[in-house]
């Protein structure tokens, strides 16, 4: 019966809207209760470059059972553990990196910038002063974060070449069964000097990326690959090889590198891709 439901959903063009909506009334339920359950934690410790607040203790987020065992057999780098979300705002470890690093290395005023799957807080940070686009492949999913949404396809991007100045695909290449198609399609629509910033779980336990581009079975995927709707685990050296092969320049800031955003909570163990066309 759920799943007829959910056929029929898409088929009227309603699901990923509501389902996205749905999404935002969970988070905002949930905002509520951290911010109760979170109160005797406030004070110095971590603090939230999102909205400010300060907590000696963030919210942890673990994996769900299904997903769970590629995750930890592969040590897999995908945005769980310890101190992940602000109590205050909910922002993501993932989120605070980003705006971090936004912050210290790009001066955004005036840039033009192409966010796909926009993650709120980030796409909050950025449009103030710039000329944010946003896109997926699935847009009413974030109709609720971006009225505007473009309905676009990494593999086969509408824009012309040498349009933006930054390109913000925050774990999204993981998604993609033709990663290099879209890779090579954010290479081209980069101006000159661009940035892209395109994080992805990553493990660097495992020799090669595991992965199966043709897969489409939500239960062997989270078995595979640790969430219904991956298509791989990416090897850390092996995606900058990826990277690399398309044209971009890659420079990875370790952990250790990262040591000033500490304080932000950001990820345990992970590494940053400076991505530069």
């Amino acid at each position: 019966m759920k799943e007829l439901l959910k056929n029929i959903l898409k088929k009227l063009g309603l699901y990923h809207f509501l389902q996205g909506n749905y999404r935002q009334l969970l988070v905002a339920v949930k905002g509520i209760s951290s911010q109760v359950k979170y109160a005797k934690f406030k004070g110095t410790g971590f603090e939230c470059n999102c909205c400010g607040a300060m907590y000696s203790q963030f919210i942890p987020d673990y994996p769900s059972a299904e997903n769970a065992h590629a995750i930890s057999a592969n040590e897999v780098v995908a945005g769980y553990g310890e101190n992940i979300l602000c109590p205050s705002c909910l922002s993501t470890a993932r989120e605070r990196l980003i705006i971090a690093l936004l912050k210290d290395n790009i001066k955004l005023t005036g840039k033009k910038i192409l966010h796909f799957s926009p993650e709120k807080k980030i796409y909050n940070f950025i449009k103030s002063s710039n000329e944010v686009i946003t896109a997926d492949i699935q847009p009413l999913f974030y109709k609720n974060i971006d009225s505007k949404i473009k309905n676009e396809d990494a593999t086969h991007l509408s824009f012309s070449d040498n349009n933006f100045d930054v390109v913000i695909g925050n774990h999204i290449m993981e998604h993609i069964p033709n990663d290099a198609k879209a890779l090579k399609e954010i290479y081209r629509v980069l101006k000159p000097g661009g940035r892209a910033i395109l994080q992805v779980p990553y493990s660097t336990k495992i020799t090669n990326t595991l992965e199966e581009p043709g897969i489409n079975d939500p239960q062997k995927q989270s078995t595979l690959f640790g969430q219904k709707d991956h298509v791989r685990i990416y090897q850390m050296q092996d995606y900058i090889s990826r990277l690399q092969y398309c044209g971009f320049k890659v420079s990875l800031m370790e952990y250790k590198d990262l040591s000033m955003y500490y304080k932000n909570a950001i990820q345990l163990n992970e590494a940053f891709l400076s991505i530069l066309k």
